[in-house]
């Protein structure tokens, strides 16, 4: 009742009924109806004031997203998006949404605060060149989390970043955390949702949209080809959510952690 009472406050209006959603691994949701006829979402957690000023910048480049309609005690309130079916369109909409998305450039590589998957901590401090800030921030976050092994390993490959990804990319405004699960197709095309933002290589989100599963043909028609050297940058730039996914569930990931560094002969 307690929860309830603060979610209400927060909302403004009685809540009907609240029905839990999918929200990964690491937060609850909650889809809340409410007597007033209106829905939307909660999300609880220890970074969603984070999530919130995230969700504003992708709103800001002009990215489809859930709206933030209020944040605090623990909970953000989202817009409620209706869900439709994944299809050739609703790809061809996020790949010309991630494009804009990419279009949105800062001054530094990183963000003006960290953020974390659960207890894996994501340091974004800015670098002043991108091969340092994916090594010193990226795969070398958390050596001592990771099985002595995969840390060399992952340490040796650092050393050299330099001639494997561009020094000094345009410092795009990155998703951070783009599967196929972070975004959310709707009849009007495809919104974002979930982020872990910072700027950084464009080339970043299509990596990690590749990790579990390819893309429909069509998203690539409308955001574009990679250049040449893609398929190694790809391996370096999966790594790093494959590290964390070895952190986070354990040695099942491991095989796809050591694909990403057999990839790249480390």
């Amino acid at each position: 009742m307690a929860e309830r009472a603060a979610l209400e406050a927060l909302v403004g209006a009685a809540i009907a009924r609240s029905l839990p959603l999918q929200g990964g691994d690491l937060s609850r949701v909650l889809r809340l109806d409410l007597e007033d006829g209106r829905r939307m979402v909660a999300k609880s957690g220890p970074r969603v004031a984070t999530e919130a000023r995230m969700l504003r910048a992708i709103a800001r480049a002009g990215v489809p997203t859930p709206a933030v309609m209020a944040e605090g005690g623990g909970w953000l309130l989202l817009e409620h998006l209706d869900e439709a079916p994944a299809s050739a369109p609703g790809w061809g909409a996020l790949g010309l949404a991630l494009l804009r998305l990419h279009r949105a450039t800062g001054e530094t590589y990183g963000w003006d605060e960290d953020h974390g998957f659960g207890p894996a901590k994501i340091p974004n401090a800015a670098c002043a060149d991108w091969p340092s800030f994916w090594a010193e921030r990226r795969l070398l976050a958390w050596p001592e989390a990771l099985p002595a092994d995969i840390a060399l390993r992952a340490e040796t490959l650092a050393a050299r970043l330099d001639g494997l990804i561009p020094r000094h990319p345009p410092a795009a405004l990155l998703h951070g955390d783009l599967w196929a699960g972070n975004v959310l197709f709707t009849q009007q095309g495809a919104a974002l949702i979930d982020p872990a933002c910072y700027y950084g290589d464009a080339e970043v989100d299509l990596a990690m949209l590749d990790l579990f599963g390819s893309p429909d043909p069509v998203f690539r028609a409308a955001y574009g080809t990679p250049a040449p050297g893609w398929p190694e940058r790809r391996a370096v730039y999966q790594l790093w959510p494959a590290l964390v996914h070895l952190r986070l569930f354990g040695g099942g990931y491991r095989g796809l952690v050591e694909r990403c560094l057999e990839t790249l002969g480390a």
